[in-house]
Order: structure tokens, then sequence, then C-alpha cells
């Protein structure tokens, strides 16, 4: 299984362990989206019809990966869920989007070296 779509398995259930309240809800629903969606987009970037394409597409995953390092902050600054049990998944999402900021880089690199 992709780094990705385990990121988006190990948000569902963090999500799932947020409070019912009105802002860990609206966190919660933010998160599971753009948790899911890096998964989702870098699965279309994959499919990508040309590398300019590809590029385009990681942008997405970027914004994504970078959207779940802050509601991630905003739960562990919120106290909204115990901070060793956030700081793992926040670090991925921190890795995450490191390496899909550089990907499309690569890309290019690789794309002009033809």
């Amino acid at each position: 299984m992709g780094r990705a779509k385990q990121f988006g398995l190990r948000v569902m259930k963090l999500v799932d362990a947020l409070p019912q309240t009105a802002s860990g809800r609206a966190i919660a629903n933010q998160l599971v989206r753009s948790g899911m969606g890096v998964g989702a987009n870098y699965r279309s970037a994959c499919q990508g019809r040309s590398r300019a394409d590809f590029i385009s597409r990681l942008g997405i995953v970027v914004e994504e990966a970078d959207e779940c390092v802050y509601w991630l902050e905003l739960i562990i600054d919120g106290s909204l869920l115990q901070a060793p049990q956030v700081h793992p998944l926040h670090e991925e999402a921190r890795e995450l989007t490191a390496i899909f900021t550089a990907s499309p880089n690569t890309a290019r690199r690789n794309h002009r070296r033809r």
C-alpha cells in the first residue's frame, strides 16, 4: 500500500478520535477531506497525460498535504487531542509535503535530460 494511501487511513482513524464538539467536527471535516485528498490526487497525478499534467496535479497534492499540516497543528495547539497522539501523523504530513514539493522539480530535471 502506498505511503499516501496509508496516510489517508491514518487520518481517518485520527478524525474518529476527535471530540464531537463544534470545533472538533469542523476540523475533522477539513482534515478528512485534505488527508484523503493527498492519496486521491497523487493517484490522479500518476495518471496524468503528460509530464506537465503530472507536475500540475502534484501541485494540488502539495496543497492538500500542507493543509493537513495546518489542521494537525490546530488539533495540537487547541488541545483537541494529546500531542503524542497527533505528532507522528503531523510529522508524516510534513514529510509528504516535502516529498511532493520536491517531486515536480525532479520531474522537470528528468524531462530536460531526455
